[in-house]
């Protein structure tokens, strides 16, 4: 039932949060210079520049390994990473029909790099290091016309290839102490290979630039060096800068109609230099590596993406960045939107918690705590304070317009707090932590007071729930157990007890019911007053749901977890009505807003998606 989902109702995917910076050359503008194109998770994100809308091509099963367009516009590529022993697929989409044109396998594990040839005769594809070979395909036939392997024996693995702008016949090819300069010899369906000569020079390439008149191409490596080579003779030009390498290596070059050269570095510096001795002319410091540089047009403007899930937009004039997108770059762990509204909500991650307006999906507050993980946040009631769960055992309070400071709980727990809630009133905070306990807090006006510890659970909390009366509360932990306990006294009144790691727990909003899910993928609905099970529900095919919540009319509830769907489920009937594709990673957390109209899902890969609640309130 909730296994066969190709016959029910797909949501609509309203937006995405988030960009895979660790792509390298993974955005790029396309040639009708109105769309951004970039990976995210196995989604390839088409995002107009005029009003910002999104677009979704659906259609690889895992993460996007690299992704090109053709020189006219007419197709986009995208390439994958698969497990050992799997074929990678690699996809031509048709952009006008954004559709799939072709689904070509041949690479074992992972696509590692693609390049179209000038005239949109032939693709050529290039494999991880498990695999090793170039494949040359027909586009229009869809059929592998030869392949090779990439690079000699002695040689280390191949990381790029590019095609030169003229000929379709000739494309290169580099990597680890290889360089080669390749020709399509179709009678005879080969491809032959000439190396370049560096002499003495052992380099590892990450990317290569040809500019427009085919003569030269420049090759950035991880040593922070450009080398300029002849693409005629295969002979080494020029090796530079002497001095002042790129610091933490060339991940992305582009070669400007001017004759100057971008160069994007790991250290996040984004460099203009010049083509005779790459010396320095401008420089701007970003946030994170640079992995992407796309120009718009002729060059007037330029795009950069870096590993730290950031996109800026430079004018060529002024040189000046400007962040036109931003997202987490690494596991969003929970969601949460204010109560009774539906306009923003906060996500939290490694090193910070975002606020974010729901409409526009921009970002409007970020508040930074380095080198911690946010396990867990939630919005206070009266809207005046964001409390958040962190891992190094301290509960922290901000605000939620300025982002300050307002309370730090120091060893709130001693092996991290893992789970929060706030009761209604908002004087007190409920708190889980790694050892197992739930703690209770009363929070002053700029203090806080430790009330009781209530030890049941064995091991750690995963999810609070407090009633609306703020005198009972449910907790669920990996231990198997969910507790209801009695917020006046103190004590236990009910006990769930199940052979699963509990991940959620959720009160319906007539609060006589509980439902639960975790590692077993069962939903079990539970009579409160006397913890006796209702019924269950398989809730997932494959892997732990992670994020549960029911909407306020308690008609429906979403599920999401390492199945990475986004469910919809009829509450009384138990039956699935909309399932959601779009995640590549699992799924941490779930949130319906109040109006009904959204909801907002996250993943373990950094993505935070908002789709069309289904069910709108009949209110």
């Amino acid at each position: 039932m909730a296994g066969d989902t190709q016959d029910i109702p797909r949501l609509e995917l309203e937006a995405v949060i988030g960009f895979n910076g660790h792509v390298f050359s993974g955005l790029r503008v396309h040639p009708d210079r109105e769309h951004l194109i970039y990976p995210l998770g196995c989604t390839v994100i088409l995002k107009s520049l005029n009003d910002g809308k999104q677009e979704f091509l659906h259609g690889h099963t895992n993460n996007i390994s690299c992704v090109t367009v053709s020189k006219t516009g007419h197709y986009i590529a995208s390439g994958q990473v698969t497990f050992m022993g799997f074929m990678a697929d690699l996809i031509i989409w048709d952009f006008k029909k954004r559709a799939i044109h072709a689904r070509l396998k041949l690479h074992k594990a992972k696509v590692e790099g693609l390049t179209f040839s000038p005239n949109d005769k032939y693709l050529v594809s290039l494999g991880g290091q498990d695999d090793g070979s170039i494949v040359l395909w027909n586009i229009e036939s869809k059929e592998a016309i030869c392949g090779s392997p990439a690079s000699a024996q002695s040689a280390g693995h191949c990381f790029t290839i590019e095609y030169s702008n003229h000929s379709d016949n000739i494309f290169i090819s580099a990597g680890n102490g290889t360089l080669r300069v390749w020709e399509l010899d179709l009678p005879n369906r080969k491809i032959r290979h000439m190396e370049c000569q560096t002499g003495q020079l052992k380099r590892v390439v990450k990317c290569i630039e040809i500019p427009e008149d085919d003569s030269f191409f420049y090759c950035g490596t991880t040593s922070g060096d450009i080398m300029k080579v002849n693409l005629k003779t295969g002979l080494l030009n020029l090796c530079g800068p002497n001095k002042q390498k790129f610091s933490k290596g060339v991940c992305t070059l582009k070669v400007l109609k001017t004759g100057k050269i971008l160069v994007g570095s790991g250290d996040g510096m984004l460099t203009l230099c010049s083509s005779d001795n790459f010396k320095a002319i401008k420089k701007v410091q970003l946030e994170g590596g640079v992995t992407s540089i796309t120009v718009r047009g002729e060059g007037q403007q330029f795009f950069v993406g870096t590993d730290a899930a950031q996109i800026y937009r430079f004018g060529y004039t002024d040189f000046k960045e400007e962040l036109i997108s931003t997202s987490h770059n690494s596991a969003v762990n929970d969601v949460a939107f204010p109560f009774g509204s539906s306009e923003l909500f906060a996500t939290c991650s490694k090193d910070d918690i975002r606020v974010w307006h729901a409409e526009s999906s921009k970002e409007l507050l970020r508040i930074s705590v380095p080198n911690m993980t946010c396990n867990a946040l939630e919005f206070m009631v009266d809207g005046r304070s964001i409390i958040s769960a962190w891992n190094d055992g301290k509960i922290r309070v901000f605000g939620p317009e300025t982002g300050r400071a307002m309370l730090v709980i120091h060893n709130a727990h001693s092996m991290g707090v893992t789970a929060i809630a706030g009761t209604r009133n908002c004087k007190r905070i409920v708190s889980g932590g790694g050892e197992g306990q739930v703690r209770v807090w009363d929070i002053l006006q700029d203090c806080s007071r430790h009330v009781v510890t209530m030890k049941e659970h064995k091991a750690s909390i995963t999810c609070i729930n407090i009633k609306s009366n703020d005198k009972e509360c449910v907790t669920a932990s990996i231990d198997g157990a969910c507790v209801i306990w009695d917020l006046v006294r103190f004590a236990r009144n009910q006990m769930v007890l199940a052979n699963t790691l509990f991940r959620c727990v959720c009160y319906h909003p007539e609060e006589y019911q509980i439902i639960t899910s975790g590692t077993d993928r069962k939903i079990g609905y539970w009579q409160v007053y006397d913890g006796s099970a209702i019924r269950e529900l398989e809730g997932s095919l494959s892997g732990a749901i992670n994020g549960m919540h029911v909407s306020q009319d308690g008609r429906h509830f979403v599920t999401g977890g390492d199945e990475k769907l986004v469910k919809i489920w009829d509450y009384t009937e138990g039956e699935v009505t909309h399932v959601g594709l779009g995640h590549s990673g699992s799924i941490t957390s779930v949130s319906i807003c109040s109006n009904n109209r959204s909801l907002v899902s996250t993943s373990a890969d950094g993505a935070v998606l908002r789709w069309r609640f289904p069910h709108p309130s009949s209110s």
